[in-house]
């Protein structure tokens, strides 16, 4: 029989270990916060699932028919992986637009992000008017991709345009740039490594980062500015270089644009221009075969996702962060 004293503490039900404890419903005004907060999110989740998530699965289903926008559903037939199949064993242009497209980018991106640095390291001095020369070499990315820039450019290097025209005035020849299958890709390059100006803002704000007390213990020790720049100014800029670096090469394989503009959307001449976008939106646009487009953008898809991993697992060994993680 259990005895109790007088000067024991009396012990709640609620105290007693196993006792239940009940939980504090939600306020009336915490409920209508919550409410709100879906109410205003709402617009972007359903944007998300009709013009995202509801196309991309459906994209994803008729990557595995012979779907060609003309007939209708009820003739649409279930082909499985043929379409797949078709892509790696019997399109040649397909492996040409992937050769194009990787050329590209392994040209284009890495020379842009140089220039950029290049660029970004002589604007990030305290010069007289340096705020207007940053807005300038800023502009040409704010009229990127366009389909009148691309129509400019095409212009300028025709046989007759302004670029021959300049060579003319030193005795030089000039060539049908955009007509030469040996020089439109480069063309497109060229138009590339010119919209520079949004990498280069983002390397300045990380240039604007970097202590001055690294450069002036790095004169201490009596480097030059070669040595400040590959001991400090890598170093410390490696997160923003990474970063300009996935975005870039994202962008460089999604080049449409100025290749659809510049071939009349053929990737011609003999297809040196035919990014893989383009001959997608060739096959899918041009000749009805959007069942075969649907599995090229899958497979694109999974082709920048990987290439997206390797850049992320790879980045830990050279990406270096102010606080020692890497």
């Amino acid at each position: 029989m259990a005895v109790t004293t007088a000067n024991q503490p009396s012990v709640h039900a609620s105290q007693a270990p196993g006792a239940s404890v009940k939980r504090r419903r939600p306020r009336r005004g915490q409920q209508r916060e919550g409410v709100a907060g879906y109410v205003f999110l709402s617009p972007w989740l359903i944007g998300l699932m009709v013009v995202t998530a509801v196309p991309m699965l459906l994209s994803l289903y008729i990557s595995f028919t012979n779907y060609d926008i003309l007939s209708p559903w009820s003739e649409v037939e279930w082909v499985g992986l043929a379409n797949y199949e078709r892509m790696f064993t019997a399109d040649p242009s397909y492996w040409r637009s992937v050769t194009v497209t990787i050329s590209f980018a392994l040209i284009a991106v890495p020379l842009k992000l140089a220039v950029a640095l290049g660029v970004a390291l002589l604007l990030n001095k305290a010069w007289r008017g340096v705020g207007l020369f940053r807005g300038l070499f800023y502009l040409p990315s704010l009229i990127g991709g366009s389909v009148a820039l691309a129509i400019v450019w095409v212009n300028m290097f025709n046989r007759d345009g302004a670029v021959n025209g300049f060579l003319r005035l030193f005795g030089i020849e000039g060539k049908p740039w955009v007509n030469d299958p040996t020089y439109a890709l480069e063309t497109l390059m060229v138009l590339a490594i010119w919209q520079f100006g949004a990498p280069m803002v983002i390397f300045l704000a990380g240039l604007k980062q970097v202590p001055t007390e690294l450069y002036e213990a790095a004169s201490v020790d009596g480097a030059g500015w070669f040595r400040k720049f590959r001991s400090v100014t890598l170093p410390m800029l490696s997160p923003v270089i990474f970063f300009n670096l996935v975005l870039e090469t994202i962008n460089g394989f999604q080049g449409f644009t100025a290749a659809f503009v510049l071939s009349n959307g053929t990737g011609g001449p003999v297809d040196s221009t035919l990014m893989y976008t383009l001959n997608l939106y060739i096959k899918g646009f041009t000749e009805y075969e959007m069942g075969y487009a649907s599995a090229m953008a899958w497979v694109f898809l999974v082709a920048i996702g990987i290439i997206t991993a390797v850049f992320f697992s790879t980045g830990r060994f050279w990406v270096h962060y102010s606080d020692g993680d890497r």
